[in-house]
């Protein structure tokens, strides 16, 4: 490839969307570091944008136009490529917004560090260059490691999605289910804990559909336990009818997979599931929640909630409110229900008004907030495993296994290490703790202070 400039060629990325995105963008920037461009932080002046898309919903499509045009106007001899699954399904679009020179489907995302042409400087092409097909639906392997400058990194293990719910354009941007090799999974996940990385984050489309071979996604973190200096192994977004046989009892009792689950809910209405084609009932996914909470009483237990489908009356969303505050959710994820073109839902009636649908979405955050504080107070006095990400002012933030966001004052370098903190009081979206150097050592003192620090916060 002809350089851009006599210098360095700089390159700078924008992700919108899914973890999925920024496990993607993350592959793309270690690739092209390895082909001699310098990565930059977005919104510094740049030879190269890439964009990586989403499709999901309409506000990811407009974040999409907007950021093209905040990139030229701060870099407008920047050449501007466009992937990811608006590229795939909003091809036409894409067309006609001004200043895309590159527009490369999902299948080619991966390639997109080669496939980049020579680029004249301060010259425009009246039409962008397209490299664009359906996905190929055969196991894949991904070249390189993630570049990430977090203490965790996401590992992506699978693609695709062939559920077909009625809202959702995914197996339309990514066609398929189909699964990494697994020995190019544990080669970029030994790669990422070489590189310093205590926490990989398994990620996917569909993750519970991971299968390559002999291989599905328990023999996966079987494969991944094995690895010397990885500390922890967290699952993403998994659906409720494909969390493996097995995968409860492996995180009851594993040192590193740690006990957080994220099933998807959409909806605690059985009539508004079926016209989802969601695969499961109101009573089936409680039954799982319950098992997993007896199983493992300390996980934590998220989801993902649509308000707004077409057919959700005041009845429909009180059941949906009804069955959350039943449960013990850690946290809630809200989404706003829009109509996705080629979707089932836009040609069903009983369209739900916007301004309905931002109330609704309101009061579900509300309780999201609520069950997040019910969950962090179960966990106050308690001494809890933290994997320190970064500083400000004086104060380390972390992550425990369960997905606890926990505070801690001091003036140690804690980046990258995992330290016991004393849990001592809970703000909106954390826990604050005393850092303990001394696993089991915390005297009657400490939880005098930490009486004190209760009546305060909670």
């Amino acid at each position: 490839m002809a350089p851009l400039t006599t210098q360095q060629p700089r390159v700078a990325f924008s992700t919108i969307g899914c973890r999925l995105n920024q496990a993607e963008t993350a592959l793309l920037k270690d690739g092209f570091r390895r082909r001699g461009f310098l990565p930059v932080e977005y919104g510094q002046d740049t030879d190269v944008l890439v964009l990586n898309s989403c499709t999901v919903t309409e506000g990811a499509e407009a974040d999409c136009r907007r950021l093209v045009r905040q990139t030229l106007r701060r870099s407008p001899q920047a050449f501007v490529a466009v992937t990811g699954c608006y590229a795939q399904t909003g091809l036409e679009a894409l067309r006609q917004i001004e200043g895309i020179d590159l527009i490369v489907g999902n299948q080619f995302k991966m390639q997109l560090p080669d496939i980049l042409p020579p680029i004249p400087q301060q010259v425009k092409r009246p039409l962008p260059h397209v490299h664009h097909e359906r996905m190929d639906p055969e196991n894949f392997l991904l070249e390189g490691a993630g570049d990430y400058s977090t203490t965790r990194a996401n590992l992506k293990i699978q693609d695709g999605c062939q559920f077909m719910c009625a809202f959702c354009l995914i197996p339309f941007a990514r066609g398929r289910e189909r699964s990494r090799f697994v020995d190019d999974a544990v080669r970029e996940a030994k790669e990422l804990v070489e590189r310093g990385h205590r926490e990989l984050v398994l990620t996917g489309v569909n993750i519970g559909q991971y299968q390559d071979e002999d291989s599905d996604l328990l023999g996966l973190i079987s494969r991944l336990e094995a690895i010397g200096g990885l500390e922890r192994i967290r699952i993403s977004s998994i659906e409720p009818t494909t969390i493996p046989g097995g995968l409860l009892e492996r995180m009851k009792s594993s040192q590193k997979l740690c006990r957080f689950l994220h099933v998807p809910l959409q909806s605690g209405d059985d009539t508004i599931l079926r016209a989802m084609n969601r695969r499961y009932s109101v009573r089936e996914y409680q039954v799982a929640m319950e098992c997993a909470m007896h199983m493992i009483p300390d996980a934590c237990f998220g989801t993902d909630v649509m308000v707004g489908f077409p057919g959700e009356g005041p009845t429909e969303f009180a059941n949906t409110l009804a069955f959350i505050q039943d449960l013990p959710f850690a946290y809630l994820h809200v989404f706003s229900y829009s109509p996705r073109p080629g979707t089932a839902s836009t040609k069903m009636a009983s369209q739900v008004p916007p301004g309905v649908i931002k109330e609704r979405s309101r009061i579900l955050r509300e309780l999201s907030c609520q069950k997040r504080k019910v969950f962090q107070q179960r966990f106050l006095g308690r001494e809890l495993a933290v994997l320190f990400e970064e500083e400000v002012n004086g104060t380390w933030t972390g992550l425990t296994d369960h997905y606890l966001r926990v505070d801690v004052r001091s003036a140690l370098d804690l980046k990258n290490t995992i330290q016991s903190v004393l849990a001592t009081g809970v703000m909106t979206d954390r826990v604050m703790g005393l850092l303990n150097p001394l696993p089991g050592s915390f005297s009657l003192h400490d939880h005098q202070e930490l009486a004190v620090i209760q009546e305060g916060n909670v």
